[in-house]
Order: C-alpha cells, then structure tokens, then sequence
C-alpha cells in the first residue's frame, strides 16, 4: 500500500522497496532484536571468547544528565547498543528472520553515535566504529556482508567507510561435527571502501545528538552489494566481495541483520537506532 494513499506516515522518512520485510519502530518496543551470542554445545564453556561479553540491547530516551530525555528522532525511545568501559570491546545486536524471495533488499535507519558523558569532554576520538553486518544463505552458499564506519583507531581520527571480505577460521564447537563457530567481527580483514571518507556531524558536547540517514541495498539472487548511502553521500560499492562460506546445515533461507558499536578507549560508547526498515523488491 503506497504511503501517500493511507498508508503509515512513519515511513514518509524512508524509500522502501515494494514489499516491507519489518519496520521496527522502538517506540512499541525491541522488535526481536537481541544479543548476539556464539554457538556453544553442552556447555557455555566452549563458546568462543569474544562471544562471552557482548551486551544486550535496550531501549534508550537517551537521557542526559544536562539535558534530559531527547528521545529518539521522531519519538520516545531508540534501540541502544551499549559497549563496556574497555578500549576494543564490541556489543552487537541482531534481529533473526528468513527470507520468502531471494530479490533486493533494502536496509535504512536513523542512527546516531556517542560515547557515554562522562566526561565534560567531546569524546569524539573515543567511538571506534559502528556498522551493520547481514547473515545470509540461500542453497549454495552462506554469504555476509560487512560494513563499517571507522571513526578512530589508536586514538586517531579516520571517518571512513570499510568492508570486509576475509573470512575468519572455524572452530569446532562440538565432537559431533555439526556445531562450528567464528568471530567475524574480528578486527583483522577490513578494508577501505573507495572514496569512502566521510566526515559526519558529531555536536560540540558530548550530550548533542544529531541524527544521520543509512541506506544500503543488497541482491539477494546474485549475493552482490548494490547501494550504500549515508546522508548526501553514495558510496561506490559495485565489485565489493562479501564474505563467501559454503552453504552450512540449518541455516536455510537465512536472513539475519546485526548492528554493532565498537569502543577505542576504556569509555562506553553508544550507537543509537531510532528505527530500522528492511524492505525487498518482490
């Protein structure tokens, strides 16, 4: 149903394909969007390491303690992912679905980043990235594309877009062979996406928040990136290479999506997400 002929106005903000997958407005509530945990098999001993200290995400008026509650970018709440108070530390969130027709997909949302304000700082050297990864399988293959801003690293700025290609090692989780895990969010393997500088708006203190507009589309009978856009910038991402797996067990139709932030230095960092729309063209 056309937006403009009676259909939700919240959409107005955003350009969906034809069919919409979800709309998660956070206003309602978390929308199955959780944790993402590592695989484990009797025990959560033998889960792997870096899935041990992920955080859940939660629902933020982001409250300040000199301004109050702003709320989200068009209502009360956004979904915030919250890292710990240690430089590296990642937490990621991740909504699970499948897909009924492999076409283009099309991501959006409003996001916004901060450190924690702690300090009478602005802290823009302390987020380290925040990005957004898909977890997908059709009959041959599992495929995952990665992509990342890159704010700071070792304490410098670099504001740029990245991907990532390699993948990281399998460990067996189990005796039985059907259980393996990898940390594909490692910080080994990223690359520039060309020309994919882009300086973003991050107000003077670190309690201003300023909203920014995401959009990437991907194909799902080709597995090939197509779009990627933030603000008034659109990124070449034709010939990109997602991270290719052979097609695994149990994981038919897959279609997975993650959002993650990612700490430089011993502070918390934030990535808000006032609302995600995944829409196809089928």
């Amino acid at each position: 149903m056309s937006v403009n002929q009676g259909g939700d106005i919240r959409l107005t903000k955003f350009d969906p394909l034809r069919r919409i997958i979800f709309f998660d407005d956070f206003d309602t509530g978390t929308s199955g969007w959780t944790e993402l945990i590592g695989n484990y098999h009797g025990s959560l001993d033998n889960m792997l390491e870096p899935y041990k200290d992920h955080r859940p995400p939660q629902l933020s008026t982001l409250s300040m303690w000199d301004t109050g509650s702003a709320g989200s970018h068009d209502g009360m709440y956004a979904l915030k992912i919250a890292t710990r108070a240690k430089r590296g530390h990642q937490a990621v969130a991740i909504k699970r679905t499948t897909f009924r027709q492999a076409s283009r997909i099309r991501l959006e949302t409003y996001f916004c980043f901060k450190p924690e304000a702690t300090e009478m700082t602005l802290g823009d050297h302390t987020p380290r990235s925040f990005g957004f990864l898909f977890d997908l399988q059709n009959d041959t293959e599992r495929v995952m594309p990665h992509v990342r801003y890159l704010n700071a690293l070792d304490g410098q700025l670099k504001q740029k877009w990245q991907f990532k290609r390699e993948r990281a090692a399998f460990t067996q989780i189990n005796e039985e062979e059907n259980t393996v895990s990898h940390y594909h969010l490692s910080p080994e393997g990223w690359e520039d996406i060309p020309d994919g500088t882009q300086r973003l708006c991050y107000n003077e203190i670190a309690t201003k928040h300023n909203w920014h507009y995401l959009r990437f589309d991907f194909d799902l009978a080709t597995m090939r990136f197509l779009y990627l856009q933030c603000n008034d910038r659109v990124l070449n991402v034709a010939g990109l290479e997602p991270i290719r797996i052979e097609a695994m067990q149990n994981l038919w139709c897959m279609l997975n999506l993650a959002l993650f932030a990612e700490t430089d230095a011993d502070r918390r960092v934030f990535a808000y997400f006032d609302s995600v729309v995944l829409s196809g063209d089928f």
